[in-house]
């Protein structure tokens, strides 16, 4: 099998659908899409804004039964022109900021967040 990126695909898993839909719509500026559940009713998925046929992952927010949010050991990073666009909403959207954006040198800048469900998520720029 040959993969052209090395991630295809995240979920964030939430306890709360509405209020993590309203944080991530607000933080990235972005509208979710509601996506069938796949296997049943018991599943809620909202999809982030993505094309599977071109480079870069998209995700879903996830609330199913048995898996709770936070405390993973999983980082996603969400790509920026400049973290301190989105990080500048992510207290206002009812998150937290873990580390303000730092030079990470000639990969750029990175900031981490803490969303409304306990997941820390990342956000990456050149700038």
């Amino acid at each position: 099998m040959k993969a052209n990126k090395p991630i295809v695909w995240f979920e964030i898993y939430v306890d709360d659908m509405e209020r993590a839909s309203n944080f991530y719509e607000a933080v990235l500026n972005i509208t979710l899409e509601t996506m069938p559940s796949p296997t049943d009713d018991a599943v809620q998925m909202k999809c982030f804004p993505g094309d599977m046929e071109n480079y870069g992952a998209t995700g879903a927010l996830v609330k199913m039964e048995g898996f709770k949010a936070g405390g993973n050991s999983t980082l996603v990073y969400f790509g920026s022109v400049d973290c301190t666009i989105e990080e500048a909403r992510v207290e206002q959207a009812g998150g937290k900021i873990v580390t303000p954006k730092m030079s990470i040198g000639k990969h750029g800048y990175i900031s981490l967040f803490s969303d409304t469900e306990g997941n820390v998520v990342g956000l990456h720029s050149m700038e």
